[in-house]
C-alpha cells in the first residue's frame, strides 16, 4: 500500500517553485519544509562544569587533634571568621619553655654589657693581684715597672685582648637572643596555623573531618568556596581560541532545565594542553543561575566555519529511532525517506541546526504522523 502523498500548501509552492524561502511563523504542522541556511556564524557547543569563582582547600599545617568546626557543608562565614582549630596544648608549652629561655638569654646579655663597660672603665681590673696594703703597694711600685721595662709584659696588648674578649661575650649574648627569639616567631607561626581562618566571604562545600579526628600536615580539613559569582571552565579546541577574546559575550546551557544564559569570558588561559590540544577558558555566569559542579554547555562561535552552509529544520521533524537521530526526506517522487542525521545547537524554541545529513534546500516532512514510513522499511515489511 502506497503513502498518499500530502498536498502542499501556496506557500510551500512557492518556495519549491524558487520563491522566497517558507517562514518559520508561516509553517504548518504536519506539512513539508525547505531546508533552509542558519543565519549567522556557526556555532559549536562544548561541555564544561559550573565552578565557584574563587575555591580553596584549607589542609592541615601542624599535627594534631581536630578540636573545633565552626559549621557543616552549605554555612555562610565572612572573612577572617574562624573554620577549624586544631589542639595546640604541646605547642604552648614549647613556647612556654621558650620564653624562660629568653629570659635567660635577656639577662646574659645585659650582663655581658656590664662586663664590657667595667673592662672599659678599668682595663687592668682582671690582671691585678688585688689585695690591700704592702703586698699591692710592691706590686704597683716594683713589679709591674720591672716587667714592663724587661719587655716581659706588653699592657696595650692585654687591654686590647680583653677589650676585645668582652665585646665577644656581648656579641654571643645577642645571637643567643636573637636564635631563641626566631624560634618563638617559627612557633607562633605554628599556633597560627592551628587555627584555619577564612580568606574571604564564603560557604563550607566539604567537610573532610570530623572534631576528635587526628591528623597529620598536609592533609584536607575542608573546602571552602565563594558561591555567590560562578563560572563554566571549558577547554575548548585550539582552532577556535582565535575567534574569542576576554570581555566576549557568549550563550550558555545549564541543567537540568537546559535553561539559556548569556555568559561572559572571563579569562583565557595562556598556554594550551600540549596532549590535548585544548585551551583552557572560564566564563562568567550571572548570579543564582547555577550551582558549583553542574553540568553546562557553552555555544562558541565557530569562525573557521563561518563561510560553510549550516541546514536548518523544525525541531519537530526529527524522530528518534532508538538514540539515533533522523527525519523522513522527500524524494523527487514524493516518497519519504528515513535518513539518519546529527543534530546541532537550538536557534529557538522550535528550530535547530544540523551537522551533517541534510543539504539546504532538501524537503523534510515536520510533524509526520504515525503512518508515515520509509521506503526501505516498506520493503523490509513485504519480504517478512
Amino acid at each position: 500500500m502506497k503513502i498518499k502523498k500530502k498536498s502542499l500548501c501556496a506557500a510551500c509552492l512557492l518556495a519549491l517553485c524558487g520563491a522566497a524561502p517558507l517562514s518559520w511563523a508561516q509553517l504548518p504542522a504536519g506539512d513539508v519544509f525547505i531546508v533552509q541556511q542558519a543565519p549567522g556564524v556557526p556555532t559549536v557547543s562544548l561541555g564544561g562544569t559550573v565552578v565557584a569563582y574563587k575555591e580553596v582547600t584549607l589542609s592541615a599545617q601542624v599535627p594534631g587533634r581536630v578540636t573545633f568546626i565552626a559549621g557543616r557543608e552549605g554555612d555562610h562565614f565572612e572573612e577572617s571568621n574562624l573554620l577549624v582549630t586544631l589542639g595546640d596544648e604541646e605547642l604552648l608549652a614549647q613556647r612556654r619553655a621558650l620564653m624562660a629561655q629568653l629570659a635567660s638569654a635577656d639577662a646574659q646579655l645585659r650582663n655581658a654589657d656590664v662586663q664590657y663597660g667595667r673592662e672599659m672603665e678599668s682595663p687592668q681590673s682582671r690582671t691585678a693581684p688585688g689585695g690591700m696594703g704592702l703586698p699591692n703597694l710592691f706590686d704597683q711600685m716594683f713589679t709591674r715597672p720591672a716587667e714592663s721595662f724587661m719587655g716581659d709584659r706588653d699592657r696595650g696588648a692585654e687591654r686590647s685582648a680583653d677589650v676585645f674578649a668582652a665585646g665577644i661575650q656581648v656579641q654571643s649574648a645577642r645571637n643567643t637572643l636573637l636564635q631563641l627569639q626566631a624560634e618563638v616567631q617559627a612557633l607562633d607561626a605554628k599556633l597560627r596555623d592551628a587555627r584555619s581562618i577564612a580568606p574571604f566571604g564564603g560557604v563550607i562545600v566539604k567537610k573532610r573531618v570530623e572534631v576528635g579526628d587526628t591528623v597529620q600536615p598536609g592533609q584536607p580539613l575542608l573546602t571552602f568556596a565563594d558561591v555567590d559569582y560562578l563560572q563554566v571552565e571549558v577547554d575548548i579546541p585550539a582552532r577556535l581560541r582565535a575567534g574569542l577574546k576576554e570581555g566576549q559575550m557568549v550563550q550558555a546551557e545549564l541543567d537540568p532545565a537546559g535553561q539559556r544564559v548569556p555568559a561572559r569570558i572571563a579569562h583565557i588561559f595562556p598556554m594550551a594542553d600540549r596532549e590535548r590540544h585544548t585551551v583552557k577558558i572560564k566564563f562568567d555566569l550571572p548570579q543564582g543561575v547555577s550551582e558549583p559542579g553542574m553540568y553546562a554547555r557553552v555555544l562558541v562561535p565557530d569562525e573557521s566555519a563561518a563561510t560553510g552552509v549550516i541546514p536548518i529544520i523544525p525541531t519537530a521533524a526529527v524522530r528518534y529511532n532508538g538514540s539515533l537521530p533522523g527525519v523522513y526526506v522527500l524524494s523527487d517522487s514524493g516518497e519519504p525517506t528515513l535518513r539518519l542525521i546529527r543534530v546541532g545547537e537550538a536557534v529557538s524554541a522550535s528550530m535547530v541546526t544540523v551537522l551533517s545529513g541534510l543539504k539546504v534546500g532538501e524537503r523534510v516532512l515536520t510533524n509526520p504522523g504515525p503512518n508515515v514510513s520509509a521506503e526501505w522499511a516498506k520493503d523490509m515489511g513485504t519480504l517478512r
